[in-house]
């Protein structure tokens, strides 16, 4: 798991925020062609860093999007870290 912030600051090639549109557009793209290619919505593992330690409404949203249920967000959030952790994890 990584804060966004921190994620944010170990980008080193252009200089985004951790609240930067561009910035959330970058992480959906990442998690769209990790789940097109079979590997999940990997932006799972960055989240808040503190509260509740979860991944925004944005990753929320795209995982609707992508057809996981969003319904309950705690589950839809457990389901897809693991996911991520099955094809990661090895």
């Amino acid at each position: 798991m990584i804060p966004y912030s921190e994620l944010a600051n170990n980008i080193r090639s252009i200089r985004l925020g951790a609240h930067d549109q561009r910035f959330f557009h970058f992480l959906g793209e990442i998690s769209q062609e990790e789940d097109a290619a079979g590997r999940g919505l990997l932006t799972v593992l960055v989240v808040h860093r503190s509260g509740d330690m979860q991944p925004g409404p944005g990753f929320y949203e795209l995982a609707k999007l992508l057809g996981r249920d969003t319904t309950d967000l705690l589950r839809c959030w457990i389901e897809e870290l693991h996911r991520v952790h099955a094809v990661w994890g090895k």
